[in-house]
């Protein structure tokens, strides 16, 4: 079983043992096999570079440092680790660390992320890592697709049987025949179970079974597996993939089949993908925190006659030609036509008004070509909160030529309530 090293954004690995109890800490040669994943590290993103996210770096006396940054998730190298990445999630009111559980909601309101399934309730997340966390969630899709029902589908099979069934193929039948004048071979459709899906996820849970180290999970393999005991494992995940089709008829396996490419193939749900020894489930927090927020907003703002648009297109910064997209994040659109932009931004401030905060001047002259392209004064940026600035509610910055960015503070660990405040805020502009 691999040691599993937890950390959390902006954490720094480091392989100096002088150095163990204020850094998170690896031995020498699984430190260079961390390196040596990071920079095999493939992305099919020419924008996308993993040197971006997971910084490797060098310090006087320290030695060599790996931090992680806007990434989170799980990374397996071929050596003894297990590196758990979680997101820096601030807990202001006293609450619990939940920065798991808070984490797969998030996941959840992805769009691509394969899950219908996870509750708080159904996973013990504080017992598990990532890892078990994904297998679960994927024995719980394999648990509705039972209870739903196996499909079964006519499947074209040949054989050399004792009676006459289906159509004669008379040139095999002559060949296996001369001698045996009982028999026939007959091509014919047989309905059965053994259909490309079934055969992916047999392979699969095969291959859980060896993968998890949860003897919950272990248990429920165990008996999933006796549902698919007249399934055959795939032979050959390229052909069975190209071979799904997803329709009416095969809904319930649209998220298995998600999930199998992920852990058969060692895909991500990213643009990056691993090695053969390593693999890697990142997930790019910019990404995730904007699809939460969407999400939540859109829920919060159930009742009122608005329309509420994410990424939204049609404007760009010149026109003649149409060059450089403006895409914010989310466009709201009031009963009288007029608009309000938010924008996220996965970044911790700073209460320090000397620098802005934090808040980068690109930052700002995205929000202001907003302003001038949408014909509207009410732009929002909003940022996580952070113990530093739980206090303030808002950050206005107001130009002379009537343009405000207002900058609110997301309680992702107590969203419902916090966005109850910014929906009262957004009524009143």
């Amino acid at each position: 079983m691999k040691e599993l090293l937890e950390l959390k954004e902006f954490d720094t690995i480091i392989c100096n043992p002088d150095y163990k109890d204020q850094y998170r800490w690896m031995d020498k040669n699984s430190f260079a096999e961390l390196i040596e994943f990071i920079h095999a590290f493939d992305s099919d993103d020419v924008e996308s570079d993993i040197l971006d996210f997971i910084k490797v770096g060098y310090k006087r006396n320290l030695g060599e440092t790996v931090t992680f940054k806007n990434y989170v998730g799980l990374i397996q190298i071929k050596n003894k680790y297990m590196i758990q990445i979680l997101p820096k999630i601030e807990f202001i009111n006293g609450e619990k660390d939940e920065t798991k559980q808070v984490f797969m909601k998030m996941l959840r309101s992805m769009k691509d992320f394969p899950s219908k399934v996870f509750t708080k309730a159904n996973l013990k997340t504080e017992q598990m890592n990532l890892y078990e966390i994904f297998i679960n969630m994927y024995l719980q899709e394999v648990r509705t697709l039972v209870k739903h029902g196996i499909k079964s589908s006519y499947t074209s099979q040949e054989d050399n049987l004792h009676f006459y069934k289906g159509k004669l193929l008379v040139n095999e039948h002559l060949k296996a025949n001369l001698a045996h004048k009982e028999r026939f071979y007959v091509c014919f459709d047989e309905y059965q179970v053994n259909r490309p899906e079934n055969r992916l996820i047999k392979s699969m849970l095969l291959k859980l079974q060896k993968l998890s180290s949860s003897a919950e999970n272990g248990k429920e393999i165990r008996q999933l597996l006796t549902s698919f005991e007249l399934v055959e494992p795939s032979k050959n995940y390229d052909e069975d993939f190209a071979k799904v089709v997803i329709d009416r008829n095969t809904k319930d396996y649209e998220m298995l089949m998600k999930w199998s490419k992920v852990f058969l193939k060692n895909k991500s749900f990213t643009t990056f993908s691993g090695t053969d020894s390593a693999k890697a489930l990142l997930f790019p927090m910019e990404k995730v925190f904007e699809s939460y927020v969407a999400r939540q907003l859109k829920k919060s703002l159930l009742g009122l006659n608005w329309d509420v648009s994410c990424q939204d297109k049609g404007f760009y910064l010149f026109d003649s030609p149409k060059q450089f997209a403006l895409r914010p994040d989310i466009v709201i659109t009031k009963e009288d036509g007029s608009k309000v932009i938010l924008d996220t931004k996965w970044k911790r401030l700073i209460d320090n008004t000397k620098i802005n905060y934090g808040i980068s001047q690109a930052d700002m002259y995205q929000m202001y070509a907003y302003s001038k392209k949408y014909g509207t004064s009410k732009i929002w940026l909003l940022y996580p909160i952070t113990q530093e600035l739980k206090d303030k509610v808002t950050i206005s910055f107001n130009s002379n030529d009537g343009v405000t960015v207002t900058v609110f503070f997301v309680d992702v660990a107590d969203i419902e309530n916090n966005f109850m405040t910014l929906r009262r805020l957004l009524l009143e502009t």
